[in-house]
């Protein structure tokens, strides 16, 4: 009986829209709501990952522009060309477990894909997509 309330509860945490969290993405969405995010929604992040934007005559989504739909395969930065490692925390350990580093790529990301920065609702939004991936 024990095993199976164990195999349960670790069901349970995949299934979880934030099964992949890390100490320092936890603490990072609680500064997202310090900042007026409400509740993180994986749904909306998707969305936004997937949305299309037009800069500068070209059509740029954060799926299709550096990364890509699939988080465990490498992205590649549209201008440079540089390869960029998998958001999958599954695959890629080291994802979401450095703050500093959380902060300065959606700073960059949300400028370069959106030509803004993202609201504090949208990286937490985003954080909480990714994270479940």
């Amino acid at each position: 009986m024990k095993k199976l309330v164990a195999a349960a509860c670790a069901l349970s945490m995949l299934l979880s829209p934030l099964a992949f969290a890390t100490p320092e993405s936890d603490a990072l969405l609680q500064e997202y709501r310090t900042e007026g995010a409400g509740k993180a929604d994986p749904v909306k992040g998707k969305q936004n990952w997937e949305r299309v934007v037009e800069m500068d005559g070209a059509k740029r989504s954060c799926a299709n522009s550096c990364h890509n739909s699939d988080f465990a395969k490498d992205g590649k930065h549209h201008k440079t060309g540089k390869v960029i490692k998998p958001m999958s925390v599954k695959v890629n350990p080291e994802r979401y477990t450095d703050i500093k580093k959380m902060k300065k790529w959606f700073k960059r990301n949300c400028n370069d894909a959106w030509g803004r920065d993202c609201t504090a609702q949208e990286k937490a939004d985003f954080l909480a997509f990714m994270l479940a991936q």
